[in-house]
């Protein structure tokens, strides 16, 4: 049994989605941009950052370099023959400490105000949100709401959120259990999701491409296995997007995708929503457009036909702590349920 489960873990991993690290230049929307914020940056509220970053690094290898080039000259001068014994006068030297302070004074005033300067220019963006997002973080997948002030206009997603390129767009953060951090580093700095509280956080994309964000603050065994991807499309590309996540899930099914559909009502609705259904489970992921996704699983494995069977029938092996059960189910009842899966697209 263990040499089994082994090999199902090895088959697992051997498939996790692979993190682009390459350099883009111009992405298109099927590829991915890096985690790497020092050297990327497609956004307006991640560039002042980026930059303060390089301010920082340049700082500190000169100030290694300045200080290593002192020290090699300590040790190859040689001491004065006149008199080897003597250690000079207690203040010989001392114009050079108060120099030295000096210079570190204005050189830590200055990146202070330069600092304030980064936090204010990244504090809000230059025009009005073109869209607002409610993200909540769950143990270990966000959930995603599109706000509108149409209550018809309105849904939810989850793990992967969908944005318009070069126009701001405002996220409501919170947190339904402990607390969390929302980071999609080459676009924007992290911000904390505290139970309770609502935070802001805005993004902009300047590049249509796949941007990968992670919860920063440690909430627990699967913290690592808490991903996410933004989308950044061209305005008409959202606009399909977004009018196709409204629509709700078919009525009217196949008899074999029936079968699935029943068993979906009998063993996952207590959890799960499909619109358009009697599943109004409010614990897990909506699955109304589940096919529309790349990864699953909050963003730790691909979403394969494959992969879906084994998140459903081995979830606690692939993400153990997860709330996600270990289905038990016959060969049949897991091809019908695959079948119904397929068809929400």
């Amino acid at each position: 049994m263990n040499g089994s489960k082994s090999g199902f873990r090895r088959g697992i991993v051997s498939n996790y989605p692979v993190l682009v690290t390459a350099p883009v230049s111009a992405m298109t929307d099927n590829q991915i941009a890096p985690l790497n914020y020092f050297l990327h940056s497609y956004g307006p509220a991640s560039m002042p950052t980026m930059y303060l970053g390089w301010v920082f690094v340049a700082l500190l290898v000169a100030i290694f370099v300045i200080i290593s080039l002192l020290l090699i000259w300590a040790v190859l001068r040689k001491r004065s023959a006149e008199d080897p014994r003597s250690v000079g006068r207690e203040d010989q030297g001392m114009q050079w400490i108060y120099i030295g302070t000096g210079i570190s004074t204005c050189i830590l005033f200055a990146l202070v105000i330069y600092t304030l300067i980064t936090l204010n220019a990244i504090s809000k963006p230059t025009q009005a949100p073109a869209l607002t997002l409610t993200v909540t973080g769950y143990d270990w997948w966000w959930k995603v709401e599109y706000e509108n002030d149409d209550p018809s206009r309105r849904f939810v997603t989850a793990n992967e959120i969908h944005i318009p390129i070069r126009q701001p767009v405002l996220i409501k953060l919170k947190s339904a259990d402990v607390i969390h951090a929302f980071w999609v580093p080459v676009l924007a700095g992290k911000t904390q999701m505290i139970p309770g509280l609502t935070n802001q956080q805005w993004i902009e994309a300047d590049v249509e491409g796949v941007y990968l964000g992670q919860c920063t603050q440690y909430c627990g065994v699967q913290h690592a296995h808490m991903g996410f991807e933004v989308v950044a499309q061209s305005e008409d590309e959202f606009k399909i997007w977004q009018d196709g996540q409204r629509r709700t899930a078919a009525t009217v099914f196949a008899v074999d995708v029936n079968a699935g559909r029943k068993i979906f009502l009998d063993r996952c609705a207590g959890c799960h929503t499909i619109r358009g259904t009697e599943a109004a489970g409010a614990h897990a992921p909506d699955l109304t457009h589940l096919k529309s996704r790349r990864l699953i699983a909050g963003g730790l494995v691909t979403n394969t036909p494959d992969h879906l069977v084994k998140w459903i029938t081995h979830a606690q092996e692939l993400k153990p702590g997860a709330r996600m059960p270990s289905m038990v189910l016959t060969e049949a009842e897991i091809s019908a349920l695959s079948a119904f899966l397929s068809t929400l697209n």
